[in-house]
């Protein structure tokens, strides 16, 4: 399985030049605790850093910084870690634990934004995986029974 086929393909982006109070906004809005930053030209969307609502917390409120005139790009990550669509679902989440990361832009080929991944759905998907193998347990067990009685 691919990150292309498990990624969420609804992600809230917003341009490095917009305030942090927008990046807020669209946070409570969307129900997320992170954004994609992103450059937007020509209908690309390429992605270029990411802000969570701890860089909010931790980088504009705590240090009491005006948030209608600090930008995003000027409290963003500006190392981007990301993978293309094609990566192995078991690769990224190495990599994510590699490089200490909880999002996971996924991007096609030609580096547009295609989706992103979080550890949230990472543990979603191995615990249903994990549920479905309790399940094949539980029948193989019954099945056996019947056979025996």
């Amino acid at each position: 399985m691919t990150v292309g086929e498990i990624c969420n393909r609804e992600v809230v982006v917003i341009q490095r030049d917009q305030s942090v109070q927008e990046a807020a906004r669209l946070m409570r809005q969307h129900h997320v605790g992170a954004i994609v930053v992103a450059d937007k030209s020509d209908g690309r969307v390429v992605p270029v850093g990411i802000i969570t609502d701890r860089d909010l917390v931790v980088e504009v409120m705590a240090t009491e910084l005006d948030k209608k005139v600090i930008t995003v790009g000027d409290i963003m990550m500006q190392e981007l870690f990301s993978v293309k669509e094609s990566t192995a679902t078991h690769e990224a989440i190495s990599f994510m634990r590699r490089k200490t990361i909880r999002r996971l832009p996924i991007i096609s080929d030609t580096g547009e934004l295609i989706g992103i991944l979080t550890m949230d759905d990472v543990l979603e998907i191995l615990s249903e995986e994990m549920l479905d193998l309790a399940k094949l347990i539980r029948w193989e067990q019954k099945k056996e029974e019947r056979h025996r009685s």
